[in-house]
C-alpha cells in the first residue's frame, strides 16, 4: 500500500507561458472498503486543458485531456500494478491497459506506467512523473517536478510524440509557485518542436 494517499489532496496548477496557458488537476486516491479502510484499488485522475494565447499561429486554440486510471496495488507487488486507463482527448477516446509503478513518500513521488491502446495498430505510451519537495526550513520546501510522455505508434503512417514538462520553485503551506517549461516534439522522419515557458501557481485543496 502507498502511504499518505487514503485522503489525498487535490492539487490544481495554473501555468501561464509565453505561448499557452494551462490548467492541470491531478490526484491519486485509494478506494475505500466496507470498513472505511484503503483497499488495494488506486484511482488516478488527471484533467488538463490549455489555450493558445496568440490564437493566430494555426495551432488549435483549445486542447483538453481527461485521464482516468484504475490499478490494483497488491502489497506483494512492491509498487507494481496492472492498470486500465481511459483517456478522452481533443481528438478522440482511447482505452488502454498495461503496467504501473508508484512510490510515494512525504517528500517524493515516482509514478510511471507503460500502456498500449486496446485496438488494432495500437500506440504504445510511457508516462513518467517524478516530484521532490526537499525541506528548506521549518515552513518552506523546494518544489521540483519533471514529467515525460513518450508515444510510439505501431502504424508506420503515424507520428511519434514526445512531451516533457519541468517545474522548479518553492512550496509553503499547500501552495507551490515558480517557473517551468513545457516541451514537445512530434513527427517521424522530421520533427516539429514546440516550447512554452512561464510561471506556475499550484495549490493543494
Amino acid at each position: 500500500m502507498l502511504p499518505g494517499l487514503a485522503m489525498a489532496q487535490i492539487p490544481v496548477e495554473l501555468f501561464v507561458g509565453h505561448e499557452r496557458a494551462t490548467v492541470d488537476i491531478m490526484f491519486f486516491r485509494f478506494f475505500q472498503n466496507a470498513e472505511g479502510q484503503s483497499s488495494p484499488w488506486l484511482f488516478f485522475n488527471r484533467n488538463r486543458a490549455s489555450i493558445d494565447l496568440d490564437m493566430s499561429n494555426g495551432q488549435p486554440a483549445l486542447l483538453f485531456g481527461f485521464t482516468e486510471a484504475v490499478s490494483y496495488n497488491a502489497p506483494k507487488l512492491k509498487g507494481f500494478a496492472p492498470v486500465v486507463v481511459g483517456q478522452v482527448l481533443s481528438w478522440g477516446v482511447f482505452p488502454k491497459a498495461g503496467i504501473q509503478f508508484a512510490k510515494i513518500t512525504a517528500h517524493a513521488t515516482l509514478f510511471t506506467w507503460a500502456v498500449a491502446e486496446l485496438e488494432s495498430d495500437p500506440r504504445l505510451d510511457h508516462f513518467l512523473l517524478a516530484r521532490w519537495t526537499p525541506a528548506l526550513g521549518e515552513k518552506w520546501n523546494g518544489f521540483l517536478q519533471a514529467e515525460a510522455l513518450t508515444e510510439i505508434p505501431t502504424d508506420s503512417a503515424q507520428s511519434y510524440g514526445f512531451t516533457q514538462r519541468f517545474r522548479l520553485g518553492f512550496s509553503r503551506q499547500g501552495w507551490q509557485f515558480g517557473g517551468g517549461i513545457d516541451l514537445s516534439q512530434s513527427g517521424r522522419d522530421e520533427f516539429t518542436n514546440t516550447q512554452n515557458y512561464g510561471l506556475f501557481l499550484r495549490h493543494e485543496f
